[in-house]
Order: structure tokens, then C-alpha cells, then sequence
């Protein structure tokens, strides 16, 4: 069914015909506007909900891929991989590769924020995402195109550890084992000789500590300390 606004309706066509889909596929088109719709422009009619979904469905895709393709890689890998293909970073650049921020209708003083639009293209991906899995209850209308992206970025990351974000794989990994989060303690190290690595963090989990690291940031050490405990995890599931 079509919508009441021929020219709206000749815009999610045309991004349709980019994701390489038929205008004639099955697709709730109602569905479609509102997964492109920013809370800025209608308080109640807009794309949250259907990010909701869709932050689901990437992820199951990312999974599908990964273990469609990479089965001999440890769920480990798995979760660190997957923690990249569904970050916000990459969900808005294939926004950007679909021209996703052409069809999305923002107001007010959205429109001129640079610093919140790859949220916002990233939170509009993953609704988009919601709005085509909800027009079938499957995963027809995303594969197709969705899965080559996922599978050149993993085979990507595969090859540049140092894309993997540790703090999220280690995340996955303390909540599918414990139902938890790790504790991040940080302190401020003494610099002596000034050096860049300022800060000092540990990664404990119920009471033992996991790792240690340093860096210029707070962020940077606490990804230091995760990226030694993940590491050490993973090898001892290895053993």
C-alpha cells in the first residue's frame, strides 16, 4: 500500500531501488517513512520504536553472517567482531553509502547539529532495518544487500585486530557468561617524566581483576584493560 504523498512515496522508492529491492517487494511503506521520520518532526510518529527492533536485527544479521561464514572463529571473536559491524561508526557510513540523510525528514535544530548526525544517520539505519523486517517477520528484505557489507567488514576487522573494540567484546562476553558488566577502576598515574599514558585502568569482574592498562585517555586505558583480559580470556577458552 502505497502513501498518501506521491512525492514521499517516489523518495522511498527510489531508496528501495538503491538497497537493490523492488518497489513491488512487500514493504510496509507507512513503516518505511515513519523508520525515517526524527523525533524532531513528530514527538509520537517517529523512528524509535522501530530502531528498538532494529537494533535487534542487526545484530542477528551480524551473527548470521559471522557464523555462516567464519565457524571456525571462537564466540569470543565473534562477539568482538560483531560489537564493530553494529557500532554506530559503521552503521552510519553505509547510511552514508545509501544516501540515507537524503530521505530523512529532520527539524529544528537537528538539522544544523554536525556533531549528533552519525547518531542520528546510525539510529535511522537500524530503524529502516526494523521497519523491512516488520513488513515480512523476516529477514527477506535485508540480506540480500545487508550481508555482503557485513561479510567485507569482518573479513576487514579479521585482518586489523586493532579495529576490534575490546570494551564491548569483553561486555558481551561477562553478560552471556555472568549476567553483568565488568567494573572499571581508573586512576590517574604520578607523570614523573610526563608520559602520554595518564591514566591507569583495571577491569574487574565479581572481585578479580581481568586486566590492566594505561593511555592518554580514560577510554584508551580502559580499552587497554579490556583488550588484555578479553585476550586472555579467549585463549583460555582455547585450552
Amino acid at each position: 500500500m502505497s502513501l498518501v504523498y506521491p512525492r514521499r512515496q517516489r523518495q522511498l522508492e527510489s531508496l528501495v531501488q538503491k538497497l537493490g529491492l523492488s518497489v513491488d517487494a512487500p514493504i510496509k511503506w507507512q513503516l518505511l517513512d515513519l523508520a525515517l521520520t526524527h523525533p524532531t518532526v513528530s514527538e509520537s510518529a517517529n523512528y524509535e520504536q522501530l530502531e528498538f527492533v532494529g537494533d535487534a536485527v542487526v545484530r542477528l544479521v551480524a551473527a548470521i553472517v559471522l557464523w555462516e561464514h567464519y565457524a571456525d572463529c571462537p564466540v569470543g571473536d565473534f562477539a568482538a567482531i560483531r560489537s564493530v559491524l553494529v557500532s554506530d561508526r559503521i552503521l552510519a557510513q553505509l547510511a552514508r553509502q545509501y544516501g540515507l540523510e537524503l530521505y530523512l525528514l529532520v527539524a529544528g535544530s537537528a538539522t544544523a547539529d554536525q556533531v549528533g548526525q552519525e547518531s542520528r544517520l546510525a539510529d535511522a539505519f537500524e530503524a529502516v532495518l526494523g521497519a523491512l523486517y516488520l513488513s515480512t517477520h523476516n529477514l527477506q528484505l535485508i540480506r540480500s544487500w545487508l550481508d555482503p557489507h557485513f561479510q567485507q567488514l569482518a573479513t576487514e576487522i579479521r585482518l586489523d585486530p586493532a579495529r576490534l573494540n575490546y570494551k564491548a567484546a569483553l561486555q558481551e562476553w561477562t553478560q552471556a557468561h555472568f549476567k553483568v558488566l565488568p567494573e572499571y577502576r581508573v586512576v590517574e598515574v604520578t607523570q614523573p617524566h610526563r608520559t602520554q599514558e595518564r591514566f591507569m585502568a583495571e577491569v574487574w569482574l565479581h572481585e578479580k581483576m581481568l586486566g590492566q592498562g594505561k593511555g592518554r585517555s580514560i577510554k584508551a586505558a580502559e580499552q587497554a584493560a579490556a583488550k588484555v583480559a578479553f585476550l586472555a580470556i579467549s585463549e583460555q577458552e582455547k585450552h
